[in-house]
């Protein structure tokens, strides 16, 4: 999705939207949006590499790495990986790593913070199954708004 939008707009327009409580902090492009897909995963990044490899039509992967500031889940060369198949952005619920080369990128990242260690690579998780974290369920096929003012979810688009 291309189209210009405010979070602030958009709630004002559907107060009964559900907006994330987490306050994450914007790495890449600061806005962005698009359908939800979802990943489950601790402290291991396989399954989002293997995520951004398949092609996409503008959407937004939402990862839940349970909080963990322990080590990255995505460094510069899987968002750029993201970046040229065509997916929007990501919104991880853990750290990232290489934070300037991403800010660098025309790519929507958001996470709770940084670490420069490595994950581990064990192919564990959980693809395409419903999130819930900052008061927020994320489903696979609903629409995410991000911007500099947080996260909103709804289940049609909202612009």
């Amino acid at each position: 999705m291309t189209t210009p939008f405010a979070t602030a707009d958009l709630i004002d327009l559907a107060p009964d939207t559900p907006s994330c409580e987490i306050q994450f902090k914007n790495f890449g492009k600061k806005q962005f949006s698009g359908k939800i897909r979802t990943l489950k995963c601790f402290c291991d990044n396989s399954l989002l590499r293997q995520t951004f490899n398949q092609a996409s039509d503008g959407e937004v992967l939402v990862v839940d790495g349970g909080g963990s500031l322990a080590g990255a889940l995505m460094g510069d060369m899987i968002a750029e990986e993201g970046r040229k198949n065509g997916w929007a952005g990501i919104v991880i619920y853990g750290a990232i790593r290489d934070s300037a080369a991403i800010g660098q990128m025309d790519f929507g990242v958001k996470a709770l913070g940084t670490n420069p260690r490595r994950s581990a690579k064990n192919n564990q998780g959980e693809t395409d199954i419903p999130l819930e974290f900052g008061g927020v369920i994320f489903i696979p096929g609903h629409y995410l708004y991000s911007d500099e003012d947080g996260i909103l979810v709804a289940e049609k688009p909202l612009v």
